[in-house]
């Protein structure tokens, strides 16, 4: 009997030491209180480390809104994203920095209650060639598309950390350097250039180029693509080079306004691919690079270079070159990272990049 008390007091014991392993609590201000699964006993591998709190400073909108001002983060709930870093290096080469899970407030919910005032919207009304960008502390800027924030099949994937937490191999057990600020955390980017810390200005802008709009053409046709770098003329586009793999992408397309367009899939040419020749990468392009597409009858929409250049997710643009006389054709692009269809541009005629 003695012996058996003793057993089930070791078993008891064990599995107390257990429990209490997995419920370590990481607590930080401005949080719910992290579990740490220190044991491993879930089937989530993104709560097994500390979470470390990162200062959060104050942040401003302004530019094309009716009620710039600051945020208020305690209105805002958190969304957590899990990103593999890493940077450019001298050479042009994609180097490693480590694996993290960021917790913070996305920028949808962080810009959703401002009230956008276009300063272009007497020719443009739309809201796809809205851009905003974002300014640190030390003066880094970095640009992200109204659409890649509101269009996305994946929301929130762009946030502001206030929290981070290693993601840390099982067998090296490598502990990857810890950010001491807040920062922008880009969640589909591929090389991570535009998550700079400690940002404190957002501002909306609209592009800043003008087309004539014509809703009503009735030869919806563009014989070829204008390429523009700078505001300079680069090239005219009138084929599809033949050196490029055409791709197939099965979608549900489906408009914003008009709702359900088809089901059809899509076959064209990856945009980057033809383009990437007059817009290399860089640095500067991967955080500050901006992009506008144009169809012959003035609709545009701004890009930002990391959206199309610089993923991490496959979601791709497509270039697709219609039938002879097609009505939208030559050329219209297939944004396949978007919910809504409102950005695949038909009629494609100017491309203009760096502007």
């Amino acid at each position: 009997m003695k012996q058996s008390t003793i057993f089930l007091f070791l078993l008891l014991s064990i599995f107390s030491c257990r429990n209490d392993e997995k419920q370590k609590i990481s607590e930080h201000p401005g949080t719910d209180k992290q579990l740490i699964d220190t044991a491993d006993m879930t089937n989530n591998f993104y709560d097994n480390t500390e979470t470390f709190a990162l200062p959060v400073r104050d942040l401003v909108i302004e530019g094309e809104i009716s009620n710039p001002g600051a945020v208020d983060f305690t209105k805002l709930q958190k969304h957590s994203v899990i990103v593999k870093e890493a940077l450019l290096d001298s050479a042009g080469s994609d180097r490693f920095v480590g694996a993290y899970r960021y917790d913070g407030y996305s920028l949808f919910d962080i810009l959703n209650e401002r009230i956008l005032n276009k300063e272009n919207s007497a020719e443009f009304k739309p809201i796809i060639d809205l851009y905003i960008e974002i300014e640190n502390d030390k003066g880094q800027k970095v640009f992200f598309s109204w659409g890649e924030i509101y269009y996305p099949n994946n929301l929130h994937r762009i946030i502001i950390a206030s929290d981070v937490a290693r993601i840390v191999p099982s067998k090296t057990k490598d502990l990857w350097p810890l950010p001491a600020e807040s920062k922008i955390v880009a969640g589909n980017d591929l090389v991570t250039e535009r998550n700079i810390s400690s940002p404190v200005r957002i501002t909306v802008r609209s592009c800043p180029l003008s087309f004539k709009v014509d809703r009503n053409m009735s030869d919806m046709n563009s014989p070829d693509i204008t390429v523009f770098k700078a505001l300079k003329k680069a090239d005219v586009i009138t084929a599809l080079p033949n050196n490029i793999n055409v791709q197939t992408f099965n979608t549900i397309f489906y408009g914003r306004g008009r709702g359900i367009h088809s089901t059809t899939p899509f076959s064209g040419i990856l945009l980057k691919d033809l383009i990437i020749k007059y817009y290399p990468i860089s640095r500067e392009n991967l955080q500050t690079g901006m992009l506008c597409l144009a169809g012959i009858d003035g609709y545009r929409c701004a890009f930002s270079y990391s959206e199309i250049f610089n993923r991490n997710d496959q979601q791709e643009f497509l270039l697709i070159k219609g039938k002879p006389g097609e009505e939208g054709g030559q050329f219209r692009v297939f944004a396949a990272c978007d919910f809504f269809s409102d950005r695949a541009v038909k009629s494609l005629s100017e491309i203009h990049m760096g502007y």
